[in-house]
Formats: structure tokens, sequence, C-alpha cells
């Protein structure tokens, strides 16, 4: 697939990296067909970082998103079995790969992101959905600036 993406510019997808969501991403329903966008090199040397989901039917759209389980530790969220139906049956955990959307405003340290509703893919498939997990303590704008922070701190100890 080929789109010219506002965030990228022009891009070239293969077929097999494009990620199906049947019902969309909550709020944009309409869009189904997206790819994972990073930087490898970066990936490798930051252990996770930003990514971005490119919307491969409207080349205006893109997430910025992340690993929760990068920037919340213990990140375990409960899931009931009829929400990950349309993503296809996996056999192993590491068949899934979960990602929060990220709110990044002007300010830096209002950087947030969503725990709440995280998208879900099942890597074998390439299929992929957005749920609501029922954990009560996962927030939909928990502040990763601060987390970073403290992890930065204990990096200087």
């Amino acid at each position: 697939m080929h789109i010219n993406s506002r965030v990228f510019g022009e891009i070239d997808i293969d077929d097999d990296k494009i990620i199906r969501f049947e019902d969309g991403v909550i709020g944009f329903e309409e869009y189904h067909n997206y790819a994972l966008i990073y930087d490898e090199e970066k990936r490798k040397n930051t252990k996770g970082g930003i990514m971005w989901l490119q919307c491969m039917d409207e080349p205006e759209l893109a997430f910025p998103v992340a690993d929760p389980l990068h920037i919340y530790p213990g990140y375990n969220p409960v899931v009931e079995d009829e929400w990950l139906a349309p993503i296809g049956e996996f056999k192993d955990v590491d068949d899934i790969f979960l990602l929060s959307i990220l709110t990044v405003p002007s300010d830096i340290t209002k950087v947030t992101a969503n725990l709440k509703a995280p998208l879900i893919i099942n890597t074998v498939t390439r299929r992929a959905c957005q749920t609501i997990v029922n954990n009560e303590e996962y927030e939909i704008k928990y502040n990763i600036y601060d987390y970073v922070q403290s992890l930065k701190k204990k990096e200087a100890e």
C-alpha cells in the first residue's frame, strides 16, 4: 500500500504489515487499515519508545502509541473474551501486542497514555481491536512524563 502521510510523507507499506481493526478505533470506526511505524534503531536503544499507528485509509490520521508495559510496570489488563473474538485465536500470550494511544500536548509534562482502552494486536493474524478494560486502576489519561522522570532519577542514583 502506498500513501502520502501527513506525518511521514510518501510511504510504502507491504500488505503483510497492515493491521486490520475490524471495528476501527474508538472515534474513528470508519477506518480499518493501519500500519505501525517506528524508527527501529531508536526503538532498540530506548527499550520501547514512541511509535505511530498510521491509518492507511486516511493519510491525515496517525496516532502516537507506546507499549504500556514500558510506561506502567505490571500493566495487566483484564479483557473479556468476547472483545478478543474479532482478532482471531492466539496460541500464546506472545502472539498479542498491546499499545496505548498517547496524547501529546504542547506542554511535554502533560503527555498521557490511555491505559483504560488499549489496542490489542494479534501478531499472527494481523487483526486488532481496541477495548475498554475492566481494571479500575487504569486511567484514560495516565501521565507518563512523571513516570519517565522517576526512571531518570533512579538511573542517576
